[in-house]
């Protein structure tokens, strides 16, 4: 009997008023895979990972982890799961009011209750995995270039060495070579973890070196699934249009004209 994908969304669907913004999405990642789902501003993106952490409860469909059904979780059965998960958000989302190693261990001082002695070893350890010294432990955000937030962003995302990891548009506002050398480290921790990894990003880039498998998302639904290196063979003429960046093609962008 084949086993079950680690995650599994079926026919998630939620609404906002009277916007639709999840209509039957149906995705599943395999245990040690990374999943990146491609796709415009506003077609469902960061609302399917809210679901899939709980931050956002779908108004029908299953969502299942390791076999279990998550929708719903309440109380320390929530908090248990939410344990599983680390997360690099857009922009680093970074404390400004906190040093760097406090940012980084941040997770194991306040979710797992860790002695900050032992807390601050571990930030320590995860930061030289990215390529930070210990110095920069103790300086504070706002003293960090943009890739080096990044990056100490990445650190606190695998300090408690987590199962799955969300990766939300990891290389945006970086430059070229800062966003490949965000892209490498991703990858590389992600192999030393052995984690699940869901990455939600528009820079095609970023999809291409991160991904075991892609999947496109238009209009709240996937309508294509596939392996990294067919993407370009996909022969949908929608995820062709996106991944080429070309203005004419089915998808249709809604401009105010003058």
């Amino acid at each position: 009997m084949a086993q079950e994908p680690h995650i599994v969304l079926s026919d998630v669907r939620k609404a906002f008023g009277r916007k639709h913004v999840l209509n039957g999405l149906d995705v599943s990642v395999d245990k040690g895979r990374s999943l990146v789902v491609i796709g415009g501003s506003g077609t469902g993106k960061s609302v399917m990972i809210k679901t899939i952490l709980g931050i956002i409860r779908p108004d029908s469909g299953s969502i299942r982890v390791a076999g279990e059904e998550v929708v719903g979780l309440k109380g320390a059965a929530r908090d248990r799961y939410l344990s599983r998960f680390g997360m690099l958000f857009q922009g680093a989302a970074l404390f400004d009011s906190l040093p760097v190693w406090q940012n980084v261990a941040f997770g194991l001082i306040q979710g797992r209750k860790m002695n900050r002695a032992r807390a601050r070893d571990i930030a320590i350890e995860k930061m030289a995995q990215v390529g930070l010294g210990p110095e920069v432990g103790q300086l504070y955000p706002a003293e960090l270039s943009g890739g080096m937030q990044k990056r100490v962003g990445l650190a606190r995302a695998i300090a408690a060495d987590p199962e799955i990891i969300f990766f939300d548009e990891p290389t945006t506002g970086l430059d070229p070579i800062m966003a490949d050398v965000i892209n490498n480290l991703i990858v590389d921790s992600v192999r030393r973890l052995g984690s699940t990894t869901i990455s939600i990003t528009h820079d095609m880039a970023s999809a291409r070196k991160i991904a075991d498998d892609i999947a496109m998302i238009y209009k709240g639904r996937i309508i294509w699934h596939g392996p990294a290196d067919t993407i370009d063979t996909s022969g949908n003429d929608y995820v062709d249009q996106f991944i080429h960046g070309r203005a004419e093609g089915p998808i249709q962008m809604e401009v105010l004209k003058p």
